[in-house]
């Protein structure tokens, strides 16, 4: 599946991807340290979905459950060379429907995730840690930060 383009929309304006974060990257400031050019959407809930932290974090399907993350924009070149650096260059994208929480607007989003079998046997404690200390920054429920920690 691609990503979901916004498009081009004219000369020397950028083709921008629509994306839903959920792990560290949810940070803008670290996408920017990293020479990214990130534009906030907004903090948004994915239902039926549930994180899972194996050596980093995935979105498994699980009907009921809800999932938190930041829709941002980003150009679709910047996309493609952040999930190309060797650490995440195995996420795949997929199409989710991310409700920003200021508004209920449903933003229709590329969402990368992890395939299970690559996700790693245990948890990467300081990376869930770190995941759980941003979500509580991002102002997410308490109880979804203590679900990361307990992944």
């Amino acid at each position: 599946m691609s990503p979901v383009s916004l498009g081009s929309l004219g000369v020397g304006i950028k083709a921008m991807s629509r994306i839903f974060f959920y792990g560290l990257f949810m940070d803008a400031k670290l996408l920017e340290d990293m020479g990214f050019h990130p534009k906030l959407i907004g903090p948004a809930e994915l239902r039926d979905f549930q994180i899972s932290i194996g050596d980093r974090a995935t979105l498994i399907p699980n009907p009921g459950s809800s999932c938190y993350g930041v829709v941002m924009d980003l150009p679709d070149e910047e996309a493609s060379a952040l999930y190309s650096k060797p650490d995440v260059s195995d996420y795949r994208p997929e199409l989710v429907n991310a409700i920003l929480l200021h508004d209920g607007s449903i933003q229709p989003s590329s969402c990368y995730n992890l395939p299970r079998e690559k996700l790693g046997a245990g948890t990467n404690t300081e990376y869930s840690e770190k995941l759980s200390a941003l979500a509580l920054e991002l102002g997410f429920p308490s109880d979804y930060a203590r679900e990361i920690v307990r992944c």
